[in-house]
């Protein structure tokens, strides 16, 4: 398979594409390296990876994807890249739009225009529900309400890949996401929370909110594991959207894992915009539809983070 992966040295991406090169695909790894210390995820890939080809591009740029999806006969794309915090979004929202929905347009348009049709996974989030109040796991039929301008460009670019799929027939397939943590994360206080933490346990730690919220929480192996399956079961998951996150079995509070991590100093401020009080994902329709769940419970998952942030030291 020739695979291109956008947001190749993130977190995600960074897993994604190691995992698809040991397994013998041939990957086009594409990234605008902005985001700080990713630098270090790609070094570590082409080091593991003699076969690895990066492009140092943004998305933004439709003619520089048109031509990767087509100088190199691209099979499947993994869409990661994009802005990723709701404070950010809210401070440069002009940017945010660029990034999330026009990117995600221009990487549409290049699947469109290709002779191979490559499928298209795009990685969305849950804040396309808006701040809902509820105390049970969220499945897909729950309501959107796009909030803050992260929501609203994650929830229009997601809606664009359905419709390319229901209008022009190119296979895309929609991950509306929790939160996902693991090797390979350099977590801010906007993202990637519970590696925030992990790596700042001797310094002052800001919580927004009484930090009672509550998150399910999914390991990147096991997101990894997800996304090589829907390579494998692309047929089944055409146009369809999946909520994606540790589930009911893998729930913490922000308190929960301030406590588990050892984080001592702690200071609280007021509630962001949009921050769900209590969001979990219901994986009944992913599990019905390919069998998947999550293997690595939050304990494991939390040692493991812990493990490996000590590693960077």
């Amino acid at each position: 398979m020739n695979a291109l992966v956008l947001g190749a040295a993130g977190f995600i991406g960074s897993n994604i594409t190691d995992r698809l090169l040991t397994e013998g695909h041939r990957v086009v790894a594409f990234d605008n390296l902005s985001r700080p210390n990713v630098f270090k995820n790609l070094m570590w890939l082409i080091t593991k990876h003699k076969r690895l080809k990066f492009i140092q591009a943004n998305v933004r740029n439709y003619e520089k994807v048109r031509q990767v999806v087509h100088d190199f006969d691209i099979d499947f794309i993994f869409h990661f890249a994009g802005q990723v915090g709701v404070r950010q979004s809210m401070e440069d929202p002009w940017g945010d739009l660029q990034d999330n929905l026009i990117g995600t347009f221009n990487v549409l348009e290049a699947a469109r225009s290709s002779v191979k049709k490559p499928h298209v996974l795009f990685a969305s989030t849950n804040k396309v529900y808006g701040e809902i109040e509820v105390n049970e796991p969220v499945s897909e039929k729950q309501p959107l309400m796009f909030e803050t301008p992260y929501g609203c460009s994650k929830g229009a670019a997601e809606q664009y890949c359905l419709d390319y799929w229901r209008i022009y027939k190119l296979p895309t397939t929609v991950f509306r996401m929790s939160c996902i943590y693991g090797n390979r994360q350099m977590g801010e206080s906007d993202q990637g929370w519970l590696c925030h933490f992990a790596r700042n346990i001797d310094r002052p730690i800001t919580v927004y909110g009484d930090g009672s919220q509550v998150r399910d929480a999914l390991y990147i192996d096991d997101y990894v594991d997800l996304c090589i399956m829907i390579v494998e079961n692309k047929d089944k998951v055409k146009g369809e959207v999946y909520n994606i996150g540790g589930g009911p079995n893998n729930t913490i509070s922000v308190n929960e894992a301030l406590k588990k991590l050892g984080n001592e100093n702690i200071s609280y401020s007021d509630w962001r915009p949009s921050d769900q009080r209590y969001y979990v994902s219901d994986l009944t329709k992913i599990k019905a539809d390919l069998g998947w769940q999550p293997t690595i419970g939050i304990a494991e998952g939390l040692d493991k983070l812990k493990i490996w942030v000590k590693s960077q030291v």
